[in-house]
């Protein structure tokens, strides 16, 4: 992957800023109406501040989680940030990235982000889809399907999580303050975590 780790950041941005009214919107429903808005602003800030020629993959990561914590705002800046960090501590050194790379360094963001959350899954988080595509990416992986079979794996369950988060009541953020009046709306979180996955794929794919 080389020094396509940016290319592959700068392809997660994009997604996120075109879809930030969508985040948005989605977030206007149960929580502070800003989260499109403001992984937006991160991201761009991201493609603007991370060097784009670094071969270190975990240096690349490290730069982009901590431009999310100082940029983002709301709960998603801590979070986000802490999971670009957390996976970068595993990366670092590395200039390529295969299966078991991903799954630990997907281990290591999702607890970081539970440490950082203090969050499980089944409270309406981005936790709901990334603890699934966790799972589904090591059980086809395990299974003997390639990098990209688990990554197809991953994506599919993580939607299931988005679906799953309209079931629940949450409990966690903002949104916990609705109780049972967060049934029926997915999460914001949940959504651009599953995004963000599937730029990875498609990126890894091609």
């Amino acid at each position: 992957m080389s020094t396509r780790i940016y290319s592959c950041l700068k392809c997660i941005g994009e997604k996120i800023i075109e879809n930030k009214d969508f985040l948005t919107e989605l977030d206007r429903e149960i929580g502070d109406a800003d989260h499109g808005v403001n992984m937006a602003r991160g991201f761009r800030a991201v493609i603007e501040k991370v060097p784009s020629e670094e071969h270190d993959i975990g240096a690349v990561l490290k730069k982009t989680g901590m431009t999310l914590l100082s940029t983002v705002g709301g709960a998603s800046g801590p979070l986000y940030g802490t999971a670009y960090m957390e996976a970068a501590k595993v990366l670092a050194g590395k200039e390529s990235v295969n299966a078991e790379d991903f799954k630990l360094s997907l281990e290591a963001a999702i607890a970081g982000i539970q440490k950082r959350g203090k969050a499980s899954k089944g409270e309406k988080t981005m936790l709901d889809s990334l603890i699934p595509a966790l799972d589904a990416f090591k059980e086809k992986v395990d299974a003997g399907g390639s990098f990209g079979d688990g990554l197809d794996a991953a994506c599919a369950a993580a939607n299931e999580g988005i679906k799953f988060t309209k079931t629940i009541a949450a409990t966690k953020g903002r949104a916990s303050y609705l109780g049972d009046r967060s049934i029926g709306h997915q999460d914001p979180g949940a959504t651009s975590a599953t995004m963000t996955l599937e730029v990875i794929r498609d990126f890894i794919k091609e």
